[in-house]
């Protein structure tokens, strides 16, 4: 499988190493599957699944809703200081979304392009969204 096509498929929850609690979405039954196949086969759930962030996708998937809890809790638990995870862009928009208390919908608002850089940052509690770093 090409890189392009592994792009478009449904990651298996990939791990953040050092950041258990920002490794990837679980996609329970889709993992693996593109997003147009999931689509044929459930299109029912695939339709609930991206308007209702309460639902878990099957297959003991986890849910927007959820996902959102799990990366603000880790994010809440970072020692203090500079932190460079790696994580997948599902992550990142959950991250997004938790850092500045953007409702859950918001998350299907955001695109996160492949290999790029979002930087949050913050003290005492407070968030915020880095937009426009200079390239390095």
């Amino acid at each position: 499988m090409s890189e392009a096509e592994r792009l478009h498929r449904f990651p298996y929850g990939d791990p953040c190493p050092g950041y258990e609690g920002l490794r990837g979405q679980d996609h329970g039954a889709w993992a693996g599957r593109t997003m147009d196949e999931v689509a044929a086969g459930e299109p029912d759930a695939l339709r609930r699944w991206m308007t209702d962030a309460s639902y878990a996708p099957p297959g003991g998937g986890e849910s927007v809703d959820a996902l959102i809890a799990r990366v603000g809790a880790a994010l809440a638990g970072l020692a203090p200081g500079t932190h460079r995870p790696v994580a997948g862009q599902g992550v990142v928009r959950a991250a997004v979304v938790w850092a500045l208390e953007l409702p859950a919908a918001a998350f299907w608002r955001l695109d996160v392009r492949p290999d790029s850089v979002t930087t949050l940052t913050g003290r005492s509690g407070r968030w915020n969204l880095l937009v426009g770093r200079p390239e390095e």
